[in-house]
């Protein structure tokens, strides 16, 4: 039996050699991607459908909403994969930007897009959501599926929960996130599973301008760690 450390068990105590080398992949990740990312200065982090094509919509508003950031010298994250965050990756490289694509490992290969400066591979989606939350000073969510919605909610949680200092969320594409706005207000909300302020955390939007417009005012440099 394992000896007791001031009447407690050791920390390692019916930890696997598999859940070992799983902390350590964890730990690897976080560190390659801190060390990565360190000097990348403010960014935005951009969500949206990997299954967007170049003509759709959110496509072409995701390209121009990232030239704008890049040309203020804003750097732009994504998921680097394809879809709405090659759309990203692509805009901020066209005006000289810093791209950055946080890909993720799945059991349907996601290859990372081509217009990456920084590209980092995950196994653990929650590794990934932390550093696409973490150097950000502000999100632009636009139409996706469960990915999308999962890092939307993410995002209201930290918030929620103080977790994350309160910055723009903006979900771009009024047409698509209007219904969504709406079932909050009237289930969530009306039921008091969320407070009458809660919602006040997200802004939406017509178009790419209107969420650059947002994410420029709110732009002054300042440390937007987790804390």
């Amino acid at each position: 039996m394992a000896s007791l450390i001031d009447g407690k068990p050791p920390l390692n105590i019916g930890i696997t050699t598999q859940e070992e080398e799983r902390i350590a992949r964890i730990e690897e990740e976080l560190r390659e991607g801190i060390g990565s990312l360190a000097d990348i200065g403010a960014a935005v982090s951009i969500f949206g459908s990997a299954r967007s094509k170049p003509l759709d919509w959110e496509y072409q508003e995701a390209r121009g909403l990232a030239r704008r950031l890049s040309a203020e010298g804003i750097t732009v994250i994504t998921g680097g994969g394809p879809g709405v965050m090659e759309a990203g990756n692509l805009g901020a490289t066209e005006e000289a930007g810093k791209s950055v694509g946080l890909n993720i490992e799945l059991p349907r290969e996601q290859l990372a897009n081509p217009y990456l400066d920084i590209d980092l591979d995950f196994r653990y989606f929650f590794t990934r959501k932390f550093l696409l939350i973490r150097y950000a000073i502000g999100f632009a969510i636009f139409p996706g599926g469960f990915g999308t919605v999962d890092e939307l909610f993410e995002l209201l949680t930290l918030v929620q929960t103080g977790k994350l200092k309160q910055r723009p969320i903006v979900l771009v594409g009024e047409d698509y996130w209007r219904g969504l706005y709406e079932w909050l207000l009237e289930q969530m909300q009306a039921r008091g599973f969320i407070g009458d302020d809660d919602l006040d955390y997200l802004q939406i939007v017509a178009d790419a301008d209107a969420a650059a417009a947002i994410l420029l005012s709110y732009y002054d440099g300042a440390s937007c760690e987790t804390s």
